[in-house]
């Protein structure tokens, strides 16, 4: 069996890197695809920037993606850019992909909200709350997209913070599923019993190359939410969470996992080998933690004398668009006894090499 890191090794895109992805970076790639894909403007955003889909392959099983519907949740666009490569390559992956799906993604669902870097639109709405309502111009762009397409499967593609972890482990959730529920009971309804199957499929892949970091999200149902929706009319929905992994802020690794997913799930449907996976085995999954901190300051009081014993410190990193470049700000985010709870980075101030380091990062010493 072929390891799909070295896939991505061959066709990962590298004109566009790091965690800021705007129309201004796609479009040039996107300009340069082979006449395999078909690309067009299918709406625009509340600015008037052109949001466009990419749609190729002549299979019978189709694949509706999209991409940061939220705009500052980039690594799932990274991927999908190294997935077009692969489709153009004339590799026996490709062509059975190719021959057996046809695909329409989405790169940017939400133009102005990635090049604000916010989670929201123009408009200061989440397009991921809108899906009953379809009160803003990118969210009829994307049902209008469902509709005329009319998928057999949808990939909702998103990135999750660094607090996540899995389970209740020190292991970072760095890629995390869910198949979202289609009713209150949370049910299991034909089409949510795929989503779960091709979840443990991918989970499966997963586990041989980040063992333990793949997590579950709640599967509280919300209708406004636009899996919730799809799966309502009967569609297998999927959500991919791109999360954290160690020292990897601008979600280069993370992109290569969510790949190697995106392949493996579309390989699945190609094949259509969803029987030979249990639903069973997703809830065996862990659910996401939240007991990440960015940066983990223990024992601070021996430091700052003003704190009480014991006191430790949990700085998260703001992610702030400056000048067109994104900077993590790091800030207070907790104090107290936070002995239950991992850091990316853990610094003990009764140790004295902790403190040298900290104090060659003046930004984070001040903090205490």
């Amino acid at each position: 069996m072929i390891d799909l890191r070295t896939l991505h090794a061959t066709f990962k895109e590298e004109s566009i890197q790091g965690r800021y992805v705007t129309n201004d970076m796609l479009f040039p790639f996107l300009d340069g695809l082979s006449d395999l894909f078909e690309v067009a403007v299918i709406g625009e955003s509340v600015l008037g920037k052109q949001i466009k889909s990419v749609t190729f392959g002549t299979g019978k099983f189709k694949i509706l993606m999209w991409s940061q519907m939220h705009g500052n949740e980039s690594t799932t666009t990274k991927a999908v850019l190294d997935f077009f490569n692969l489709i153009d390559s004339n590799s026996e992956i490709a062509k059975n992909l190719l021959a057996s799906c046809t695909f329409k993604i989405i790169p940017i669902l939400n133009p102005d909200g990635a090049t604000a870097y916010t989670r929201i639109n123009a408009n200061e709405v989440d397009l991921n709350r809108d899906a009953q309502d379809r009160s803003q111009p990118e969210s009829k762009v994307l049902r209008n997209a469902y509709e005329s397409f009319q998928p057999d499967y949808c990939f909702n593609l998103h990135d999750q913070r660094t607090i996540f972890n899995v389970g209740v482990t020190s292991k970072p959730a760095t890629v995390s599923f869910l198949a979202p529920s289609h009713d209150e009971e949370r049910s299991i309804s034909a089409s949510r019993g795929v989503s779960m199957q091709l979840i443990v499929a991918m989970n499966k892949e997963l586990q041989k190359y980040i063992p333990g970091q793949v997590g579950r999200y709640d599967d509280g149902f919300n209708a406004n939410c636009v899996g919730d929706t799809f799966q309502m009319l009967n569609r297998p929905t999927i959500l991919f969470e791109s999360g954290h992994f160690p020292s990897d802020y601008e979600r280069e690794e993370t992109r290569k996992y969510i790949f190697c997913a995106i392949v493996k799930g579309c390989q699945v449907i190609a094949n259509q080998d969803i029987a030979s996976y249990s639903q069973k085995e997703y809830f065996e999954i862990p659910e996401n933690g939240k007991l990440f901190y960015d940066i983990l300051i223990k024992n601070a009081d021996f430091v700052n004398k003003s704190l009480q014993i014991g006191t430790d410190i949990g700085i998260l990193f703001k992610e702030t668009l400056k000048s067109g470049a994104l900077t993590f700000v790091p800030f207070v985010e907790i104090t107290g006894n936070l002995s239950n709870f991992y850091g990316h980075k853990t610094y003990n101030c009764l140790n004295n090499k902790d403190i040298d380091a900290l104090k060659r990062q003046k930004e984070i010493f001040n903090l205490i």
